[in-house]
């Protein structure tokens, strides 16, 4: 077997799963990588999980000991409640985990070398703009930027790797409309900060989810059938 071309960060919700459907669409023999590192919401991990054994994809989980660092974030610290609302409210920059995507980047970027895949990729898309600065183009270019600099010998002749983030420029209800048209099975994913066995149906990952399901006329599985 040759080596994939793509390591793809899946944290087992609705975008990053739409997205490893998009790379297996597209091209052969990509692989996950998902970590535990510390949120609150681990069980999105399961259903990466699930997701990959459906797929057939090579899937590598990573536990990193980390959540005890990461105070001042509803999906890392048991003492900020998790907010409702939407995602256009202010308290919703409580759900922003403190470098969180330069960590998990940095440590895919590190398997794909080690593999010689050529690309990393990760599920940033325009709706998490104002909120999430790791999922800003800006970080997207500076990241990249920065894995290659930090691994190549030769500057006049860097290492073949980019992180790329093909839905940056995508609402939700786009990556929905994508990810149906390639019949991904969503009753697989898992996006809810603060539910555990089915949906709270009430906080911002919630609220957005529900809104691309109606935006394109159809149900959530996931509100009629737990995980």
């Amino acid at each position: 077997m040759s080596n994939p071309s793509t390591v793809v960060l899946l944290s087992g919700g609705l975008d990053s799963t739409t997205l490893l459907y998009y790379v297996k669409s597209i091209e052969d023999g990509p692989v996950a990588i998902s970590f535990r590192y510390g949120q609150l919401h681990s069980k999105e991990v399961e259903a990466a999980a699930k997701t990959c054994a459906f797929l057939q994809v090579p899937h590598k989980i990573i536990n990193l000991d980390i959540g005890a660092l990461l105070k001042g974030s509803a999906l890392t610290d048991p003492l900020v409640p998790v907010p409702q609302g939407h995602y256009e409210d202010s308290t919703m920059r409580q759900t922003v985990v403190p470098n969180r995507n330069m960590i998990l980047l940095s440590i895919a970027a590190a398997w794909a070398i080690s593999i010689k895949a050529r690309k990393v990729a990760y599920a940033a898309h325009a709706g998490d703009h104002a909120i999430y600065p790791d999922c800003r183009p800006e970080f997207l270019d500076k990241v990249t930027e920065a894995v290659v600099v930090g691994n190549s010998w030769d500057l006049d002749n860097p290492i073949p790797l980019r992180v790329v983030a093909p839905f940056i420029k995508l609402t939700k209800t786009d990556i929905l409309r994508l990810g149906v048209n390639l019949g991904v099975d969503y009753r697989l994913t898992w996006t809810c900060y603060k539910g555990e066995v089915h949906p709270c149906g009430r906080c911002g990952a919630c609220n957005e989810r529900a809104e691309a399901f109606e935006h394109l006329g159809m149900k959530d599985p996931l509100m009629e059938v737990s995980v």
